[in-house]
């Protein structure tokens, strides 16, 4: 089994990125192997609560990533920071997550086997 991490920096409703990404986590996680996910930049924004895509006519990704418990996808992190210059704490995400200094994420990534950037 590896170990793999999945990093989402993009806004969302930016295009098939998000989608090809959630994709590949999905299939990485049902292979039975470990999946991570850590949201930052922008993909913070990813997990905001009260987000209304259909008026856009964008597809609604919220429903996926309330999914990924049923795939044993919980090791979901965000960087602190990220979180802050978007005027976030963890209560305005959709998904329980653990938080993470910006000079914590190079030791972070490092323990992981597989590093996918979206």
């Amino acid at each position: 089994m590896k170990n793999f991490l999945f990093v989402m920096r993009r806004m969302p409703f930016s295009g098939i990125y998000v989608q090809e990404t959630l994709d590949m986590l999905l299939t990485a996680a049902a292979f039975d192997q470990s999946v991570s996910v850590l949201f930052a930049d922008d993909g913070v924004l990813q997990l905001k609560k009260h987000q209304h895509p259909q008026t856009l006519a964008f597809k609604d990704t919220a429903a996926i990533f309330t999914a990924l418990e049923i795939y044993d996808v919980n090791a979901l992190y965000v960087e602190t920071e990220s979180l802050q210059a978007r005027n976030l704490d963890v209560n305005d995400l959709i998904l329980p997550v653990q938080c993470l200094p910006r000079r914590e994420i190079g030791n972070f990534i490092g323990k992981f086997d597989v590093l996918i950037p979206d």
